[in-house]
């Protein structure tokens, strides 16, 4: 029996899309008709070595050969030496890491480890903020359409403005167990967090003796022109959150904390395919793609050169460009969704970010010459200033 797709709600028998994609490689789409697509975010950030990077698909292969799943209770050595090279890449106060299988899982268990560690209940987060769609990390997001429906969500938790350091400050107590912030806003609308911000937001946490978040599901892995978007303004949360291009495309989630944090967790917190073989595989090396070609380093050369050249763009038809690497937000002054149409017609895949913002999340591997031409095609669409 067919399920008619709805408008925010995926069955495993419907299909949102019209647009069916059936292979591809780096930022190349190839969709059921054989037509070809550049993939400018179609990979929602999940995408950073593009589509089959040939390293990731030779790791799944070898391991799927071996061993594809084990329980959490078992020693994996393909876990021990994913979790070595992540932690290799972030500062020594990080020392511990819960595996799961998404963002949003990776979100949850940032939550609960606050709770439990602190003893408290709050959490603060910010308007605009995504953090995903399971109870507890919808409670976090800000977005009415999306908590709506499922209200009364999970209590105690509080929203303050983005890039408002007194409004911040002014929200966290002796209550306040978490503060949960993304470094860049990436379904918001693509904001990019102040040094001046980011930094109040350690002081504040600290000054009440809270735990500080940074959810970098979308930002991590290079997206921002640095390994971790954190890494901009120098400040070191107690836990981190990823997922999305963690493992090149396989589903993973990891929350990050220190030693120290993890001693103080009372209680269970478990994932029955966190971890698995497969995944770490996959993780393992696409980390060492990363770190061996510089994505990191060429996301900032790639995205300061894209964002200069948009913002040429007519100022009657765009309210504002804004980002920072490879993850760029357009705020235009109508909806996107015809922009977006218009793309697609020309052989290019993008995002929206809420109702008027055209999202570029393009794989760091994109080649120069597919993403001049996207932004070409985003010029001829919106126009030249």
């Amino acid at each position: 029996m067919s399920v008619p797709p709805r408008d925010g709600l995926e069955f495993s028998e419907g299909s949102r899309r019209r647009l069916a994609i059936v292979r591809g490689a780096g930022a190349r789409l190839i969709a059921e008709d054989g037509r070809a697509y550049v993939d400018l975010g179609a990979t929602h950030g999940a995408g950073n070595l593009g589509s089959c990077d040939p390293e990731v698909v030779r790791a799944i292969q070898a391991q799927a050969a071996e061993l594809i799943f084990l329980g959490s209770g078992y020693e994996s050595p393909v876990r021990r030496a994913f979790l070595a090279k992540l932690l290799g890449l972030l500062p020594p106060t990080f020392g511990r890491v819960f595996l799961s299988n998404s963002g949003t899982e990776a979100v949850e268990a940032a939550i609960k480890i606050a709770r439990s560690a602190t003893g408290r209940p709050r959490i603060v987060a910010a308007y605009r903020g995504f953090h995903g769609r399971t109870l507890g990390a919808l409670s976090a997001t800000w977005r009415k359409e999306l908590r709506a429906p499922f209200e009364p969500l999970v209590p105690e938790f509080v929203h303050v403005p983005y890039n408002d350091p007194a409004a911040l400050d002014a929200a966290v107590d002796a209550r306040t167990a978490l503060v949960l912030l993304e470094p860049v806003q990436g379904e918001g609308g693509v904001h990019v967090g102040t040094d001046e911000f980011l930094r109040s937001a350690r002081a504040a946490a600290d000054r009440v003796g809270a735990l500080l978040a940074f959810d970098e599901v979308q930002t991590g892995l290079g997206r921002t022109g640095r390994m971790f978007a954190f890494e901009h303004a120098a400040v070191v949360p107690d836990l981190l959150a990823l997922a999305k291009s963690l493992a090149g495309g396989v589903p993973i989630g990891a929350t990050v904390t220190s030693p120290e944090i993890e001693q103080r967790f009372q209680g269970s917190h478990h994932s029955t395919f966190g971890g698995n073989p497969l995944a770490c595989a996959a993780g393992l090396a696409a980390l060492e793609r990363t770190v061996r070609d510089d994505l990191p380093g060429r996301a900032d050369r790639l995205g300061t050169a894209a964002l200069e050249r948009l913002r040429h763009l007519p100022p009657e038809r765009v309210r504002e460009v804004r980002g920072r690497g490879l993850m760029i937000g357009i705020e235009l002054r109508e909806r996107v969704a015809p922009v977006l149409e218009a793309l697609e017609q020309r052989g290019f895949l993008a995002l929206p970010a809420g109702a008027t913002v055209l999202r570029l999340l393009p794989p760091l591997v994109i080649d120069e010459d597919d993403l001049s031409a996207g932004l070409e095609a985003i010029e001829t669409v919106i126009g030249r200033g």
